[in-house]
């Protein structure tokens, strides 16, 4: 069975666990959905953590910003075009300095910007000219933000979020929060404490650990990159979108400051961990590389959990040293649902470690777990697996319970597979509706397990037909 390409049989009539095939998502779930997340973009201006606003010029004044002293490098800065706008002039707006600001370690000092011009209110021409580098054109009156272009000042409106993370009581991540810019690590992590209701734009490149708490939303504007570790600990509602996330582990595991040589890639941090009970978490359109351990685990009892058109990719590295070597390979493991055969009853992983992952994409340099799960009813619809790396790609083990759904499999190796004969005893892998392509090995299903065949949400599976080109052009960060 080398280099062949075929099709699963097409799913019989009825097997749609939420609903028949082709149903597109409800209006009260789209209704819901967009309600719950459309906020965390562009609704509401950012006010820049520990900035001071600037006034805007015009028939009145721009909102101020809240915090200190602007940052070193900033203040206001004059001129700008007037805005566009309705039939009434718009609002100006107004800008300020920003500060700059596992454990959290360091960050650099964001400069100051000024603040953008405003916007008007709808098609007609008028507005007066605010202060600041560029004014806003369009749309509803709005603040501007300081010291960035409008091509990304804001983040893009997100999708209807589809899956586990619907779940009741659903995920919202910020509420009705303010977004809040952060431009320093220090700043980052203080937004992120605690468990009240917050959305967090980061902006620039920040290093070191990143520590998530509940109700939060982090999103990235301007090509945001969070370069080290983040964690998802016993936190639930939360949001990461449009972010470019790296692992200490860039083409060598001793970087990572966990790194134990006696033991190898493993002793060193995920790039994103969501471990310890966490729930209704919903990751979406991000880049997630290089971890040192895994791209993304889900552990110890997590739930409710949404990876959508994510990015998933290593750097080159081997995994020489230690007792948990794995040589040429590199631990370059990517997704692990579920960390022990013997979880801890504390962690309740046999009613847990439900995930969908949608749109996403394992591509260059990933060698395995694209996931491997334990316990978890994982549904995986409509991806996209290119890696020549690949030793496997979706795997069972024990008590795990998998729908592979409308998917494509490109030039890899062993699309699903068991862990073990004992595992598949007590697993299920049921596949419909996949791409095959110039594939390897091969494709095993069923199980001795119940199958997992019903969600229990609406989504809808698109053909594989043109899927791959749609993927390799929208996953990832925007």
């Amino acid at each position: 069975m080398m280099g062949r390409t075929w099709r699963h049989p097409r799913r019989p009539a009825g097997a749609r666990g939420a609903g028949p095939r082709g149903t597109r998502i409800g209006l009260a779930l789209l209704a819901v959905t967009t309600l719950a997340c459309s906020g965390d973009a562009a609704t509401a201006p950012p006010v820049e953590a520990g900035g001071s606003g600037g006034s805007g010029a015009g028939p009145s004044a721009g909102a101020t910003g809240g915090g200190s002293a602007p940052g070193p490098g900033g203040g206001l800065s004059s001129g700008g075009a007037p805005g566009t706008g309705g039939a009434a002039p718009g609002r100006p707006g107004t800008g300020g300095g920003a500060t700059g600001g596992s454990s959290e370690t360091g960050g650099r000092t964001a400069t100051g910007g000024a603040g953008a011009g405003a916007t008007g209110a709808a098609s007609a021409s008028g507005g007066a000219s605010g202060t600041g580098l560029h004014p806003g054109t369009g749309g509803a009156a709005t603040t501007g933000i300081g010291g960035g272009s409008s091509s990304c000042a804001a983040p893009p409106e997100p999708d209807p979020i589809v899956g586990w993370a619907t779940t009741a009581p659903g995920t919202t991540g910020r509420g009705a929060a303010t977004p809040v810019q952060v431009t320093s690590l220090a700043a980052l992590n203080a937004a992120l404490a605690g468990t009240a209701p917050a959305v967090i734009w980061v902006k620039g490149t920040l290093s070191g650990d990143v520590k998530v708490g509940s109700n939060k939303s982090i999103v990235g504007v301007c090509g945001a990159e969070l370069h080290g570790h983040v964690e998802v600990a016993g936190s639930g509602n939360v949001i990461l979108r449009n972010l470019k996330i790296v692992g200490y582990g860039v083409g060598n595991c001793a970087l990572d400051p966990s790194y134990d040589p006696a033991v190898g890639c493993s002793s060193g941090s995920d790039a994103i961990s969501v471990w310890k009970k966490s729930h209704h978490i919903w990751i979406d359109h991000c880049d997630i590389s290089d971890g040192t351990d895994g791209n993304l685990d889900i552990t110890q009892g997590s739930d409710d959990v949404t990876v959508s058109w994510t990015k998933f990719h290593y750097t080159d590295r081997t995994d020489d040293a230690g007792s948990d070597s794995t040589g040429a390979s590199g631990h370059r493991f990517s997704n692990l649902v579920g960390g022990t055969d013997t979880p801890s009853a504390a962690y309740d992983d046999a009613h847990t470690l439900n995930v969908t992952w949608h749109h996403d994409w394992w591509a260059d340099g990933v060698v395995e777990r694209q996931p491997r799960v334990r316990f978890g009813k994982n549904h995986v619809f409509n991806n996209l697996f290119t890696s020549a790396s690949s030793k496997y790609c979706v795997r069972a083990g024990i008590d795990a319970h998998l729908l592979v759904e409308g998917n494509v499999f490109d030039g890899v190796t062993d699309p699903e597979q068991f862990n073990s004969t004992s595992d598949q005893a007590t697993a299920s892998i049921t596949a419909v509706d996949n791409l095959y392509t110039k594939i390897t090995g091969s494709e095993v299903t069923g199980g001795g397990g119940t199958a997992f065949v019903a969600p229990p949400y609406s989504y809808t599976a698109e053909p594989t037909d043109a899927l791959e080109a749609a993927i390799q052009a929208g996953a990832g960060p925007h």
